[in-house]
Parts: C-alpha cells; sequence; structure tokens
C-alpha cells in the first residue's frame, strides 16, 4: 500500500492531461480521523473513525535487498529473516503457535485466511508460510477462501468416517517409510502426526460450526462482505472468539493485480479501499464489543510502500520496474507504481497497544521518507512477542547453532508503542 495513499497523505494533486509526474504526492483528498489533526486519504473514512481504539505507525522502513520483489519482502516481514536462509525460517504465527501453545485444543494455533498458491510467485510464498524446524504442527492451517471455510473443516464429499480413518493409518504409513521416517528426528514425525490428529480432532468438535459463515447474522455479514478479504476478517473475528491464537489474513499478492498497481493505480486503489476499510473497523469494533480487543493485537501492514517517481529508496535507488513517464499524457499513470521502501504505514490496535497514538514521520515533500523514529521489522516482531510475554531471547539449536526470534536475538521492543 502506498503510504502517501493511504494513512499519510500529501498534498493532493488532481489529474490533468499531460501533467508533470514528480509534481503528484496523492491522487486522492485527504480526510479527518477520529484523532484531532491526523488525516487519511479518501476512502478509508471507517478505518479513521476507529484510530482512538490505536496506533498509527508512519515510520516503518523495509529492508535493502536488492532487486525489489514481493515475495522476497513479504519473507522478510513474515519471519524476520531476509532470504535465503540456510534452513526455512518461521513465521511469525509459528513461533507464536510453538512458544504459547493452543489456547483452544481443537482450534488450530496458527490459522492463515486467503493466501492460495496457484496464483504468482507460488513456490517464493510457500516458502515463508512454514513453520520450519519447530514442526508441523505449528504451521499454518490454510483457509485459501472464507466463504468456503466450512469445506476445510469436515472430509471431502463421499468420504465416510471408516474411509478417513483407514486414510488416516495409511498417512501414519506413509510418515514411517517416508525420508522424515527414515532420516528425520523423533521429534519431526511426532510433529508430522500431532497435526493429523488435530485436524482429526477439529472434524469432530462442535466448534468447527465457527468456520461456516452462513450462520452469521445478515446485518453483520453484510459489513464484511466485501470480497474475500472482508469475509477473512469475519472468520477471524469469529475464530477469535473460539480461541485461535494467531490469524493471518491476506489480500494475496498477484502479480500485477490488487494492490500491485504497475497502472491504473488511482482507479484501482478507490476498489482496493473499499475492500479493506468497513471490514477492518467492522472487526476492531467487534471485538471491542465482545470485550476481546483489549487481548487481541491487530496489525495491518504491508511489506513497503509506493512512490510514482523513486524505486527503492533515494539513496539506494534499485533497478526500474516500472515504465513511468515523467509527463503524464493517461489517466493510467495517475498512481502510485512504483516500490518505495523509505516509509511505509502501520496500524496496530489492542493487546497492550497505545491508544490514539501516532508514531513517526515522513517528510512531506518528495522523496516522503522516514525522518522521524524509524521502526524496523525486527523491532515490530519484538514488540509483538514483548506482548505476549515471549522473552527476547527465545531461540533454539539448528545446525548447531542458535536460531532466535530476530537476527541474532538482536530485535528492541518499540516500547513508545505498549500502553
Amino acid at each position: 500500500m502506498a503510504h502517501t495513499e493511504t494513512f499519510d497523505p500529501k498534498a493532493y494533486t488532481p489529474f490533468e492531461k499531460d501533467m508533470e509526474g514528480n509534481r503528484v504526492l496523492s491522487t486522492f483528498k485527504s480526510l479527518p480521523t477520529k484523532l484531532d489533526g491526523i488525516h487519511f486519504s479518501d476512502g478509508l473514512q471507517s478505518i479513521g473513525q476507529v484510530m482512538d481504539k490505536g496506533t498509527l505507525i508512519r515510520s516503518y522502513v523495509a529492508a535493502d535487498m536488492g532487486h525489489i520483489l514481493h515475495s522476497r519482502h513479504q519473507y522478510h516481514w513474515h519471519t524476520c529473516y531476509e532470504p535465503p536462509q540456510t534452513v526455512a525460517a518461521p513465521h511469525l504465527g509459528s513461533w507464536i503457535a510453538k512458544e504459547l501453545g493452543p489456547k483452544n485444543p481443537v482450534i488450530p494455533a496458527f490459522i492463515d485466511i486467503g493466501q492460495r498458491f496457484t496464483v504468482g510467485e507460488a513456490e517464493e510464498l510457500k516458502a515463508f508460510h512454514t513453520a520450519g524446524f519447530l514442526g508441523n504442527e505449528f504451521g499454518p492451517f490454510f483457509i485459501p477462501d472464507p466463504s468456503q471455510g466450512l469445506d476445510s473443516v469436515r472430509p471431502p464429499v463421499g468420504m465416510d468416517a471408516k474411509r478417513f480413518e483407514r486414510r488416516n493409518q495409511l498417512y501414519n504409513e506413509l510418515i514411517n517409510n517416508s525420508p522424515v521416517g527414515e532420516f528425520g528426528s523423533d521429534y519431526q514425525r511426532e510433529s508430522l502426526k500431532r497435526s493429523m490428529e488435530q485436524a482429526y480432532a477439529l472434524l469432530n468438535s462442535p466448534e468447527s460450526k465457527a468456520f461456516d459463515l452462513s450462520t452469521e447474522p445478515k446485518k453483520s455479514y453484510d459489513i464484511y462482505n466485501t470480497g474475500r478479504f472482508g469475509l477473512g476478517c469475519l472468520l477471524a473475528r469469529r475464530l477469535t472468539e473460539q480461541g485461535a491464537r494467531f490469524i493471518s489474513v491476506t489480500t494475496e499478492y498477484e502479480p500485477f493485480k490488487g494492490w500491485d498497481t504497475h497502472e491504473n493505480g488511482h482507479t484501482r486503489l478507490q476498489d482496493m479501499k473499499k475492500q479493506i476499510d468497513g471490514p477492518i473497523a467492522q472487526l476492531i469494533k467487534d471485538l471491542d464489543e465482545k470485550g476481546l480487543l483489549d487481548r487481541t493485537m491487530i496489525v495491518l501492514a504491508s511489506e513497503f510502500s509506493r512512490d510514482m517517481m523513486v524505486e527503492g529508496r533515494p539513496d539506494a535507488k534499485v533497478k526500474e520496474q516500472v515504465a513511468q513517464p515523467d509527463i503524464l499524457s493517461d489517466l493510467k499513470f495517475y498512481g502510485m507504481h512504483r516500490h518505495f521502501t523509505d516509509g511505509c504505514s502501520m496500524l496496530m490496535f489492542g493487546g497492550g497497544i497505545k491508544k490514539g497514538f501516532v508514531y513517526g514521520k515522513t517528510a512531506d515533500e518528495r522523496p516522503c521518507k522516514t525522518i522521524e523514529n524509524p521502526v524496523k521489522v525486527d523491532g515490530i516482531h519484538q514488540t509483538i512477542y514483548h506482548a505476549l510475554g515471549i522473552p527476547p531471547d527465545t531461540q533454539y539449536e539448528i545446525e548447531k547453532r542458535p536460531f532466535y526470534t530476530t537476527p541474532d536475538g538482536k530485535g528492541v521492543a518499540v516500547k513508545d508503542l505498549l500502553a
């Protein structure tokens, strides 16, 4: 998401044919939020009205990793480690699932909603959707389409209980005769088996009804029903109520689609904002009304920001990936097309985060980079771990060396974000 088009708007410049691209900082007007003096870009009014319940970070700085790729930066965002790694770095959700365990024994501790591996950079995306060395039982429980969440917790059509049980037995035999069974550790083998046992317990539990969105009251369902992401927020709320430990909801990276605004940036963002604005605000309000927000942390972020003219950051420009003309002769060039890593916005709510707070600042003129209180990914991760009570020196020995939740265990929590 471009910070200047969402949560950190700059001077609005309306489109004019043959205008200079460098004149454009924001393509939307800015509107006031619940916080005095703080504005969001037009289209995010609902989220703006719940900002008294959370913190706005305007100074996230993404890593320099050479040629910018979404999946590389997403790997870094979700694991805290820059790819490639010699071992499979565990996802943030897997660390939390491992260290805190399930709140409800039949609800998966780590649930991923909305991610498919049939689009975009499939293998690269799979690389960070894993528990790695922590064990398969702490990996994500995938629900690619939240509208079909119930299908994720019941056997396929035509699969009766006896046949399912035979398959489970065969699964255990396959584990025993697989490379993991032959060369893996007892821990790895048992972790695979426990992951299947957990799934089997969920199939037969009353909590599985939480996956069925058809039981949600129509008035509530309609607010969330802005697409797969909106329904993902609804499913996340229902699963939070049932004791899920960590839930990831994604709009999903698909090259040149969705938020990947390499053309028609302005017009496409009008639709993307509609998909996230109402559901996110309603999720926060619902959890607050149910008394769950103070014990549930919500983080809204993207891997980096965007700018029309700068690729990378001013002092570390990278290879241009977008044909962005200096003169905008067509509306399709009006928007934020390039990848910008020097100033990004994030929102955090609940779970010990300050309310009605703004942290960091970016410049008001191009390049709109971070100029106060820069925050990097290891600081965000360690802030989350600190709020959850996970010690900063948490580590496991892998390849005869310690592997920490943040690189070398050096991540420091941003205490100013915490109430």
